[in-house]
């Protein structure tokens, strides 16, 4: 296998990037380094897979990178570059996102559509799914997105199986539900939280805390982009959750006897696009893809904690 990984710099692609090597597959890393958070964060991301002999990194972004240079030889695409955030996605930085999610997709796709690829796995979101689908959410919900996020990912998912339809591509999307664990993007909640709670700061809680969200450690998101690589069916879309629907409330609680120190939590009312609910139906990717969530929300926020105490030279309670 060699796999051309999108997005390598970040928080789950790193992660897929290292896995890939260690099943002994030849791995090129691609990311843009935009500015949504601290170049040396993604630097830092990227330490490992640097001194690695089989790694080959690009500093580019997919729109204007050479493809055709940059597949030579790929056997599978992983496509985890993307504009993440659903709260910076209003007004004008829409833009970011329609190029970096929507843009760059199908420049990807058109790229590949000749090749002899035997892979082409997009990371899609459960930003997708918005309010209206009944929980659990099955892959062949009404899909309605409630913020622009959600409507840029959902559209990279069309194009995704259109190419599939009319030239064979072979995609496969994975619609992943709040990914978290250690490297986590230092907007999203668990990252903040986690934070706060060692250094003793207040958090922002948005909403009265009774969303509920399925929760996914970063190693079962791994596991699923390598099970889709090699046998999800092409033109298929599965959701991968961590098997539980938790309220924030329980988290904010959970991470406080965790560390050993309860959170100053201070309100804010629900921000536009925040989804209510969210909770997968994970029976297509467990019958397909042989996918079954192997770490609990407590170990795996465990595990973040311990990977923040070090950032932090912290010790946990």
């Amino acid at each position: 296998m060699k796999a051309l990984v999108t997005g390598s710099a970040g928080f789950i692609g790193s992660h897929l990037a290292e896995a890939l090597l260690a099943r002994g597959a030849d791995v090129v890393g691609l990311d843009c380094f935009t500015d949504y958070y601290p170049r040396e964060i993604k630097t830092g991301n990227l330490a490992s897979l640097l001194a690695h002999p089989r790694f080959r990194f690009v500093e580019a972004a997919v729109q204007r990178v050479d493809l055709g240079r940059l597949l030579e030889g790929v056997t599978h695409v992983y496509h985890l570059a993307a504009q993440a955030g659903v709260r910076k996605s209003w007004g004008t930085d829409f833009a970011a996102y329609t190029s970096h999610n929507i843009d760059a997709t199908q420049r990807l796709l058109e790229a590949v559509k000749d090749g002899p690829l035997e892979k082409f796995v997009y990371a899609s979101s459960s930003s997708v799914y918005g309010d209206i689908a009944a929980i659990p959410m099955r892959e062949d919900a009404m899909l309605q997105p409630v913020s622009p996020y959600g409507v840029t990912k959902l559209a990279a998912e069309h194009l995704c199986y259109l190419y599939q339809v009319n030239y064979g591509v072979p995609t496969v999307s994975l619609r992943f539900f709040t990914v978290y664990g250690p490297r986590q993007r230092p907007d999203m909640a668990f990252h903040r939280f986690i934070r706060a709670a060692l250094t003793g700061q207040a958090i922002t809680l948005y909403g009265d805390g009774g969303q509920t969200r399925d929760f996914t450690f970063v190693g079962d998101i791994v596991a699923a982009n390598l099970a889709a690589g090699d046998r999800g069916r092409p033109g298929a879309v599965y959701n991968i959750g961590g098997g539980n629907r938790v309220s924030m409330l329980e988290v904010i609680d959970l991470i406080g006897r965790i560390t050993g120190r309860p959170l100053d939590v201070r309100r804010e009312p629900t921000q536009k696009g925040d989804m209510r609910d969210t909770y997968a139906d994970t029976s297509r990717a467990r019958a397909d893809l042989g996918f079954a969530p192997s770490t609990s929300l407590e170990d795996g926020l465990r595990a973040e904690c311990e990977w923040m105490a070090r950032l932090l030279a912290t010790p946990l309670a």
